[in-house]
């Protein structure tokens, strides 16, 4: 097993055999299984980051008093290797997740980890379990980066103490649908964030919070949630882990602005990106409840779709509430969703240019 740059390795001394692999790999269900190894680098006050290591995936010893378990300081991220045509391994943006996992980290008053070392750890784990990456259609390796705070003690204030770990999973779509309209259902009785909190970090609370509502979604057979804003109640925030968008019948696409309450996606930076290379009109503005469920019955809202690293581009086909019921289109992915979808999905697994220079090589 090669050296990693900064890394040392222990390798597992248990790997899973080439054919439990290659039976994992032939149709990996969404973050269900997982690699051989996870990357790990420990920080403690007053030391710094320290013990840069890559080491065999399995459990982690945690006291009972452990301040995460208590007070829940943590993040984390998500992000993807994608086997390329000619069976180079490249990772998309990593550097954005980075970025964004410092602010995240700066929120949740935990230490902030250059960004050269969180790609560093990503890549050291991707070169080490590179034979885990798949390459049939639709599939990748999903990387999930998380930080959390292990001091034991019980009292509010920082952890003096904090791990951060990688660790990989093969995976195939999402949705167990597939590339499908996705029924929505729209909360209109409690919030993912609201001002001043943390929406714009991504860290466990913020799903935790989402759970009740996302059990009601499934309740009225949806699969996933849309929130509203905090304040009036009105407007479109983002779904439980997705953000949103909306493609009007004149072509403009509108989607909601990363005002410190909604995540500020990467994949959705990307997508809007390129539909303004395109010569596209994109708003980021607020968008009513009311403007969306009037213009999907008058036919002014042409498409809606979700966006998110796990999910990638999903079209969205009805809406759903307490009091209406609406279907976007005519409940079928839309040209546009479709479109945008294959142009960045391409460009991910290398098969067209990537003129924004977002991919990253690791292998």
């Amino acid at each position: 097993m090669a050296s990693q740059p900064g890394f040392s390795i222990e390798p597992n001394p248990n790997p899973r055999t080439d054919a439990e692999r290659e039976a994992e790999l032939a149709c990996p269900a969404f973050g269900q299984a997982f690699t051989d190894h996870m990357a790990r680098v420990s920080w403690r006050a007053g030391e710094g980051w320290v013990e840069r290591r890559i080491v065999p995936y399995g459990s982690i010893e945690l006291q009972p008093a452990a301040s995460v378990l208590h007070y829940a300081q943590e993040i984390f991220e998500g992000l993807k290797a994608y086997r390329q045509p000619d069976g180079q391994i490249w990772t998309f943006r990593p550097f954005a997740n980075a970025e964004r996992f410092t602010r995240s980290a700066r929120r949740m008053a935990l230490p902030e980890l250059d960004p050269q070392d969180f790609v560093a750890a990503v890549d050291a784990l991707v070169r080490v379990d590179q034979s885990w990456v798949p390459g049939g259609e639709g599939t990748s390796l999903y990387l999930r980066p998380f930080m959390f705070a292990t001091e034991p003690f019980i009292g509010v204030r920082p952890s003096r103490s904090v791990e951060f770990y990688v660790i990989a999973s093969p995976v195939g779509s999402y949705f167990a649908s597939g590339v499908a309209p996705v029924k929505i259902w729209v909360e209109q009785e409690t919030h993912r964030a609201g001002p001043g909190g943390t929406g714009a970090a991504k860290c466990g609370g913020n799903y935790a919070g989402s759970m009740a509502a996302q059990e009601a979604a499934y309740a009225h057979g949806c699969e996933q949630v849309l929130y509203l804003d905090a304040v009036s109640g009105t407007d479109l925030e983002e779904l439980g882990g997705m953000n949103i968008a909306v493609v009007m019948a004149d072509g403009t696409i509108a989607t909601p602005p990363t005002s410190g309450t909604i995540l500020e996606g990467v994949t959705r930076s990307a997508i809007m990106q390129l539909l303004r290379d395109r010569g596209a009109k994109v708003e980021e503005r607020p968008i009513g409840l009311a403007e969306v469920i009037d213009g999907a019955r008058n036919g002014r809202v042409a498409e809606m779709f979700a966006c998110g690293t796990a999910a990638v581009v999903t079209p969205i086909g009805s809406l759903h509430g307490k009091d209406f019921s609406v279907t976007v289109g005519d409940g079928t992915p839309g040209t546009l969703t479709m479109s945008v979808r294959a142009e960045l999905t391409d460009i991910q697994y290398g098969r067209a240019p990537d003129p924004h220079n977002w991919r990253h090589r690791v292998v």
